[in-house]
């Protein structure tokens, strides 16, 4: 992306943060959230829609001899009778469901509800299927309308989109977004008198994202449930390469590990020499949440980016209501709640995903790992954000897992991560890798009975006072250690104080901790030439000096309260 691109999202961003923000004087920023994202997603479907439009007038008019859309002008006895043909062509719904654009209705395009929302309640606005007069009731039931008739068009969106009446808002604030999302320019957008390359689902995309983030920040502890950093998701992603097969993520949250998987195989396509459109279609994705208006969210975002999914019939818990229970996926990636305690049931007592031991009653950490782990294919390889305590614990069956994986082989790579990188905890993280092969293929080196470990806590930058982030050449350098360690690895690639390769004798001798500060040491410090004896008779003067001006400071705070007739 250009720089210019670059500074028309960031200004975008802005520009709609600031109209979406005027919401929050009515509602709170669980709710608002339905609203502002509902609304891009209407805009989203509506400009594909209209895209395509503009795709198939051309199509039409064009007699090129291998188009087989074209209609010939001499067909019709008029212009007008042309016009008129087009435009009934125009509204079959195959055309668009064959480019995988949803089909927008008629009463649900973003024209229409612009063309509406100043009308007077009451105003007659169209004419429905029965040929029935339709008045306007409100600017949220237009809205709501609207959500109604794409879904009954399509089947793939049905009980996604969360109708926005129920929070009872203003319609001139309605009004205002609508305006607001209505003057920027999602297709073909200039800036600055420049033509951008950007396509209306990359920029929408973009804003849906953003906006995602931005109510996890105003949401706190509530909002981290359904977003995962973008630095931690493409650190994971690059790591991982998920190129093709079956991605799968039980605790989704909005689905960011999907898109970024997406961007992945477009960034890439160009080094791989394969085209990303089909490549794309080589990738699956699946996943669950538990969380009704996340699952929602989720959904939403996979629909504006136009990547096929399956995230089972309905929100469920993944442990008590697995919505694929047959699948072995070829990537597993997951950022489950920390230590989650509330999670427990009978039935799972003896449940076969407990393979390497039954994970404690009052902490899901492990139960996660071996859920992934069930349903990651024989060759397939995971990722597993999880609090530090899981790799040192050892109450309540927790110490006898990690060894047993370790033993059998299942842990890769382990990634100690810097604290404030999540809006919604402190808790320090870590990330697992693991796999069930470990063997040489695919230009892989033989990697069994090695486990390697990054100490990554001292990377990354302050973005603001709370929050940490990763830079992306950060990212790179974790991402390029753990290739280079896959490929090919010696003594002389271990960097004290970061990374360090570790067979699993000296894990033992560790008592199965994980931690990679146990492996990877001290970083070496480089010599200033100073002579040991030197140094420390300079340091031992100084802090001399030091307690000397301590007393004096003790002797005039004494000598003041003395004046005032408090003795010490």
């Amino acid at each position: 992306m250009t720089d210019n691109e670059q500074q028309f999202l960031s200004d975008l961003d802005t520009k709609l943060w600031k109209a979406a923000d005027r919401l929050r004087s009515n509602l709170d920023a669980a709710n608002y959230k339905h609203v502002v994202l509902g609304l891009i997603f209407l805009k989203y479907v509506s400009d594909a829609f209209e895209e395509r439009q503009q795709e198939l007038v051309e199509l039409f008019k064009n007699d090129d001899e291998d188009n087989i859309y074209y209609l010939p002008r001499e067909d019709y006895d008029s212009d007008e009778d042309y016009q008129e043909a087009i435009a009934r062509e125009l509204e079959i719904g195959d055309y668009y469901i064959e480019k995988n654009v949803f089909w927008v209705p008629r009463t649900a395009r973003w024209n229409t509800l612009q063309e509406t929302v100043t009308l007077p309640t009451g105003s007659v606005i169209w004419q429905n299927e029965q040929g029935e007069d339709v008045k306007l009731r409100s600017v949220s039931w237009l809205i709501d309308n609207a959500f109604d008739e794409i879904e009954k068009a399509n089947l793939k969106l049905k009980g996604i989109l969360n109708r926005i009446s129920q929070y009872q808002l203003d319609s001139d604030k309605l009004i205002g977004l609508i305006n607001e999302f209505s003057t920027t320019r999602f297709h073909d957008p200039e800036y600055k008198g420049k033509k951008l390359n950007l396509k209306s689902k990359d920029i929408l995309g973009h804003v849906y994202e953003y906006f995602l983030g931005q109510f996890a920040l105003a949401e706190g502890k509530q909002g981290g449930q359904y977003y995962t950093p973008k630095s931690i998701v493409t650190l994971i992603v690059e790591m991982l390469e998920p190129y093709k097969g079956r991605v799968y993520d039980p605790a989704m949250g909005s689905g960011g590990f999907f898109v970024s998987s997406d961007k992945f195989i477009e960034e890439h396509a160009n080094v791989m020499h394969y085209k990303a459109a089909e490549q794309k279609k080589q990738i699956s994705v699946y996943g669950q949440e538990s969380n009704p208006t996340t699952w929602k969210l989720a959904a939403m975002n996979m629909a504006i980016r136009g990547i096929d999914f399956n995230f089972g019939k309905k929100n469920a818990d993944s442990f008590l209501d697995d919505q694929h229970p047959d699948l072995r996926a070829d990537f597993v990636m997951a950022n489950p709640p920390f230590n989650m305690k509330e999670w427990w049931h009978e039935k799972l007592l003896g449940d076969p995903r407990w393979e390497y031991g039954t994970p404690p009653q009052n902490n899901a950490n492990f139960a996660w790992m071996q859920h992934m782990l069930y349903h990651l294919a024989p060759t397939g390889s995971m990722a597993l954000l999880l609090a530090n305590g899981s790799m040192s614990s050892n109450t309540n069956n927790e110490g006898v897992i990690r060894k047993a994986l370790v033993e059998n082989d299942i842990v890769d790579c382990m990634v100690a991560l810097p604290g404030q990188l999540f809006t919604n905890t402190q808790i320090p993280a870590c990330i697992w890798f693991l796999t069930k092969d470990k063997s040489a293929k695919d230009g892989k080196r033989d990697r069994y009975g090695e486990v390697l470990f990054i100490d990554a806590r001292n990377l990354g930058y302050m973005k603001d006072r709370v929050l940490r982030d990763f830079k992306n050449e950060d990212i790179q350098k974790i991402a390029d250690t753990f290739h280079k360690w896959k490929k090919e690895w010696t003594e002389e690639d271990n960097e004290p104080g970061f990374c360090f390769s570790a067979n699993h004798e000296t894990i033992k001798k560790h008592d199965f901790v994980l931690t990679p500060g146990r492996y990877v040491g001290a970083e070496e410090e480089e010599d200033d030439g100073i002579p040991f004896a030197e140094k420390m008779g300079s340091l031992t003067s100084k802090l001399k000096g030091q307690f000397e001006e301590s007393d004096k400071l003790e002797a005039e705070i004494r000598k003041n309260l003395a004046g005032l007739g408090f003795e010490i």
